[in-house]
């Protein structure tokens, strides 16, 4: 333990304490807000991160599908030849944001009070940040892990991942030999499940996306005429089932992991495996940590999207809606059965895009070495596993057989909502919550 203290102090110098704040402004000022369709240009992200790593005596290689969609993969040797290879990936895209819903404007960087302002500051600048802040200090001192570990920064993860994830695994899969888990957003993060209750959830699977595309047909015709198939009703009929329906609970072995060590906890001894277990009478005495787990117990599927008619007195032909599915692990068959039963026969439907579903082990070598990385600098945190209700990258790095984990480590103080705070209006990360972050991520990188 002396030893990996020494490293500790040595590795993250005051340096690498002013470079993490440095960087997540710096990449917060350059507006990469990813509109969908293409609509997005990564490219000046992309050149700091490169300029960076090879200040570090990296050799980064900038790899694009489509123009401006930049994305940048460096590779560390590590000191063990043998050792399987750990990537660390993080996305350099955005989503939009409306300046003038801001306090500051978002794409700022402001430095206000010890808090970092923008865009980003959260999803997921501040990661970015912190792995460049990691090697850089590893290049000044002599660091060197045990494993090789694979970084990627990469375009498009805010819309379908074609000219990011998608096309790096695709096009060049090579560049990520040996990798055989990887690490990315959402986990890692303080969430205050009551007074004194800091939880650090690690991510440990992934629902699967499916984005659906509901189209209906009818007869055309004028609104003051009887249309018994009129494209507008059947498309709302078939929208209204959906949302009615209630998906049944199917608890996967990591959600499984999440309510035992929660309810604990909370002083509550759970059992999902007995026959009378009830998931959602749990979840209602879990307080706010209930927020953790409710979204992934079951299926999901929320209408989103109308297009139908170009004018009041006429009867469209045809309807189209749309509707953000989510499976869980292993219940990607009952959803389309389900959708199929609940469309009915006047309703078409097609996947618009879709994404895996993912699982974790949480009693894995790697999942105890997250956890220790965190319990040593939160002591007072307790970690749990919990399954992400929506997705990452780690779904197209899956397919080359990488096992992804959640771990993007903040400290966040209470009452300052980390999850509110994604995709919302004034995002914004404390500094302290950069240097924890820091801390914890260079511990686990050596340790890994």
């Amino acid at each position: 333990m002396a030893e990996v203290e020494t490293i500790d102090q040595v590795a993250l110098d005051e340096v690498a304490l002013d470079e993490v704040v440095a960087f997540t402004s710096g990449l917060i000022r350059i507006d990469t807000s990813n509109r969908g369709g293409g609509d997005c240009r990564e490219r000046p992200a992309a050149e700091y991160v490169a300029e960076r790593l090879a200040a570090a005596g990296l050799e980064p290689r900038m790899l694009e599908r489509t123009e401006g969609r930049t994305n940048v993969v460096a590779r560390i040797e590590g000191s063990d030849p043998s050792a399987d290879a750990l990537l660390v990936h993080g996305h350099l895209d955005v989503v939009p944001a409306a300046a003038a819903d801001w306090s500051v404007h978002p794409f700022s960087g402001e430095v206000r009070d010890g808090v970092v302002w923008g865009r980003g500051a959260v999803d997921m600048k501040n990661m970015d940040a912190m792995v460049l802040t990691v090697v850089r200090a590893w290049a000044r001192h002599g660091v060197r892990p045990r494993r090789d570990i694979v970084l990627a920064f990469t375009a498009d993860e805010e819309d379908s991942a074609i000219d990011g994830a998608s096309f790096l695994t695709d096009d060049h899969p090579g560049l990520f030999e040996g990798c055989t888990e990887g690490i990315s957003e959402s986990g890692a993060v303080t969430f205050h499940a009551g007074p004194g209750l800091e939880v650090y959830p690690i991510g440990a699977g992934e629902r699967g996306t499916a984005w659906l595309r509901l189209t209906a047909q009818g007869r055309a015709g004028h609104g003051s005429k009887v249309n018994r198939a009129n494209a507008v009703s059947r498309l709302a009929a078939a929208i209204t089932r959906i949302d009615a329906y209630e998906w049944p609970v199917r608890l996967t072995p990591t959600v499984r992991a999440s309510l035992v060590e929660l309810a604990a906890l909370h002083g509550i001894d759970a059992d999902p495996g007995a026959a009378d277990f009830d998931a959602d009478e749990l979840i209602g005495k879990l307080g706010p940590a209930a927020s953790l787990v409710e979204p992934v117990l079951r299926n999901s599927a929320n209408p989103t999207m109308l297009d139908a008619g170009y004018k009041v007195n006429v009867i469209p032909g045809l309807a189209t809606g749309y509707v953000d599915g989510r499976t869980v692990p292993g219940g990607e068959d009952e959803f389309r059965t389900t959708m199929d039963e609940l469309t009915g026969p006047d309703v078409d439907w097609d996947f618009y895009h879709s994404g895996v579903s993912l699982q974790a082990p949480v009693d894995s070598p790697t999942f105890r070495k997250l956890r220790a990385a965190i319990e040593r600098f939160a002591p007072e945190g307790h970690v749990v596993p919990y399954c992400m209700s929506g997705g990452t990258d780690a779904k197209q790095f899956s397919r080359l057989g990488i096992t992804g984990y959640g771990f993007a480590p903040l400290r966040m103080p209470a009452g300052l909502d980390y999850q509110a705070l994604f995709h919302g209006v004034d995002e914004r990360v404390p500094v302290d919550a950069l240097h924890f972050g820091v801390r914890v991520l260079d511990h686990y990188l050596r340790s890994a």
